[in-house]
């Protein structure tokens, strides 16, 4: 009899499902080297400000990104820990889970 699997975190569940929009991984792309104000993220991805901060907000419930303001605005940065979750959690099917051969259904 198999072992149940145990449920993901809710964090790495809103994390893989923020990485699902491909809008909210070039958010992810653009904060890789630095943090950026929603300005800065609404011209380099020619999108309007309202549309962005639905996904910024998502991407913060993950804890993927963080926030920091000064004076009036507010930048975004990566949350590394996080990412560092969500690749623990993949790693483990890496060195835990045997490559089965496929098989038929009885």
């Amino acid at each position: 009899m198999d072992a149940i699997a145990p449920v993901p975190s809710t964090f790495l569940v809103l994390g893989f499902r923020a990485l699902s929009e491909p809008l909210r991984v070039q958010i992810v792309e653009l904060l890789r080297d630095r943090e950026l104000c929603v300005c800065e993220l609404c011209d380099r991805l020619s999108t309007s400000q309202s549309k962005l901060s639905f996904h910024l907000k998502t991407l913060k419930e993950a804890q993927l990104v963080r926030t920091r303001q000064e004076g009036r605005w507010i930048y975004y940065s990566l949350n590394l820990p996080q990412f560092v979750a969500l690749e623990q959690y993949l790693s483990e099917f890496r060195r835990f889970s045997p490559i089965l051969p496929s098989r038929s259904c009885s």
